[in-house]
C-alpha cells in the first residue's frame, strides 16, 4: 500500500502524492469487503480434495499459552477485560515515523485520547507492559517474520514504534514498497520483516467471467505462497495471519484446476462457503511450514480480527464511533466472525499436535475477542484530512492504539 519515508531521508516528499495513493487503496479495501457481503450465494458442503493435509489420527488438545500468577497458579492470558492504562501511550505520531497516514489519528484530528489508554488485564493474573530491553535481549542475533495483510503490517509498524524507544532500526529493504519492509536493530542484529501474502497461499489475479471492474482473485488452495515460504527457513520466530481478505470474490485452484468459487455467480462452477477457503488456506499454510525439513523457528497464530461498521454499510454512514471498549459480557463471538475464527482454530489445533511430533512450536496470539472489545481503535474519518471525503475505516487500527497490546501477549508467551 502506501510508501512513506523519514523526513531527513527525504526531504522534498510530496505529502498531497502520499494521501493520492493511502486513500484510494484504503478505499478498495472498504469496498471489496462490503461488496462480499451485498451478494446473495448459495453454500455446499463439500470438503475439499483430502490429500491437501496429512491428517493426524491420534487424539490431541488445544495447548493454551499460560502464564503463572504471584500465587503460583495458571490462568488463561486471553479471558479478561480491558482496564484503564494512564501510563500508555508509550510513543506518539510525533516519535514515530512508520506510521501510515491512514492510522495516523491523531494527525488528523482525532478529538479523544481515550483510546490509547487501556491494557489487557487477564482473569486471575497480570500481562506485563511491554519492555523493549527485554524483547531485544530476547531477539538478539535472531529474526522475525510477519506474514500476512495490512493487519499484519499495522502490528509490526506497532512492534517497531515500541522497540524505537530502545534504538531506531535501519531500513535494509531491497524494495521501496511498504509490503515487503526489512529492518535491521544493529545493536542487536535483529532483523524484522514483512511478507505481504493476504491470502497465505499462491494467489492469481484474474477476472474468469470478463466483467469489467470486477476482479476475481484466484487462490490456490493447496499451495503456499512462495513469496514467503521460500524464504521462511531463515526466521526463528514467525507471526502468521489472515482476514479481511478473504470477503472478497474469489476462485479456488485444485491441482491448478477450476473447482469452485466465493461470491463469483459463475454459471456451472459450485460456490463454497465464506469459511472454505479461510480454512484450506491455513490448512496449507501450516502443511507446508512442517513439511520444510529445515525450519526450525516457533509460529505464531495471530487469529481473525474483526471490523467494527456501526449503523450502515461503507457505503451508507456506517461508522465506528464508539469511544470505549465494551465490556466481555457485552459482546460476544457469533456469525462470521464465529465461523472463521472456528474453522481457523480447529486447523490450528490439527497442526499444533502434528508440531509436537516434529519438535516444533506452535502457538496462538488469541486476539479474536479481545479484539472484538475494541470498537473505539480505529481510524474511523481520522486516517484523512477532513476536508476529503471517503468512507470510514473501521478495518485498520489507530497508532499508537489497541494493536500496542499485542506486543504485551507476543513477548509474555515468549518468555
Amino acid at each position: 500500500m502506501e510508501t512513506h519515508k523519514t523526513k531527513s531521508q527525504y526531504p522534498n516528499l510530496n505529502k498531497k502524492l502520499v494521501l493520492q495513493i493511502t486513500l484510494p487503496l484504503t478505499l478498495f479495501t472498504l469496498i471489496t469487503l462490503q461488496l462480499a457481503k451485498n451478494i446473495s450465494i448459495k453454500t455446499t458442503s463439500n470438503p475439499i480434495i483430502s490429500n491437501l493435509y496429512i491428517h493426524n489420527q491420534h487424539n490431541y488438545n488445544y495447548e493454551d499459552p499460560f502464564i503463572t500468577s504471584s500465587s503460583s497458579s495458571k490462568c488463561d492470558l486471553f479471558n479478561g477485560e480491558w482496564i484503564p492504562n494512564m501510563d500508555a501511550p508509550y510513543y506518539t505520531n510525533e516519535t514515530c515515523w512508520v506510521i501510515q497516514e491512514h492510522q495516523n489519528c491523531m494527525k488528523y484530528g482525532r478529538p479523544d485520547t481515550e483510546f490509547m489508554k487501556w491494557k489487557w488485564k487477564p482473569d486471575g493474573c497480570e500481562l506485563p507492559v511491554f519492555d523493549p530491553f527485554k524483547f531485544l535481549e530476547i531477539v538478539k542475533d535472531k529474526t522475525l517474520a510477519f506474514v500476512g495483510d495490512s493487519v499484519a503490517r499495522n502490528h509490526m509498524q506497532s512492534l517497531i514504534c515500541l522497540l524505537s524507544r530502545v534504538e531506531h532500526p535501519s531500513d535494509i529493504s531491497n524494495t521501496t514498497d511498504d509490503n515487503f519492509k526489512r529492518w535491521y536493530f544493529q545493536s542487536y542484529n535483529f532483523t524484522l520483516v514483512i511478507f505481504w501474502s493476504p491470502y497465505l497461499v499462491k494467489t492469481i489475479d484474474n477476472d474468469p467471467n470478463g466483467r469489467t471492474g470486477k476482479t476475481f482473485w484466484g487462490l490456490h488452495l493447496d499451495q503456499p505462497n512462495q513469496v514467503w515460504i521460500n524464504e521462511i527457513d531463515n526466521f526463528q520466530y514467525v507471526i502468521i495471519s489472515a482476514g479481511q481478505w478473504f470477503f472478497r470474490p474469489l476462485i479456488y485452484y485444485q491441482n491448478n484446476r477450476f473447482m469452485g468459487c466465493r461470491y463469483c455467480e459463475i454459471d456451472n462452477l459450485t460456490e463454497y462457503s465464506l469459511t472454505f477457503g479461510y480454512r484450506n488456506a491455513f490448512r496449507t499454510v501450516f502443511r507446508a511450514l512442517l513439511e520444510r525439513q529445515n525450519f526450525k523457528g516457533k509460529v505464531y497464530l495471530r487469529t481473525f480480527v474483526p471490523a467494527h461498521f456501526e449503523g450502515g454499510e461503507w457505503d451508507s454512514g456506517g461508522d465506528c464511533l464508539k469511544n470505549r471498549p465494551y465490556k466481555s459480557n457485552e459482546v460476544h463471538l457469533e456469525g462470521e466472525t464465529l465461523n472463521l475464527y472456528a474453522a481457523q482454530m480447529e486447523e490450528f489445533k490439527e497442526a499444533q499436535a502434528l508440531a509436537r511430533q516434529r519438535g516444533l512450536s506452535f502457538q496462538v496470539l488469541d486476539m479474536t475477542q479481545i479484539m472484538l472489545m475494541r470498537p473505539d481503535g480505529h481510524p474511523s474519518t481520522y486516517g484523512r484530512p477532513a476536508n476529503l471525503t471517503w468512507p470510514s475505516d473501521c478495518v485498520h487500527w489507530c497508532l499508537p492504539g489497541p494493536i500496542d497490546a499485542w506486543s504485551d501477549f507476543l513477548l509474555e508467551m515468549m518468555n
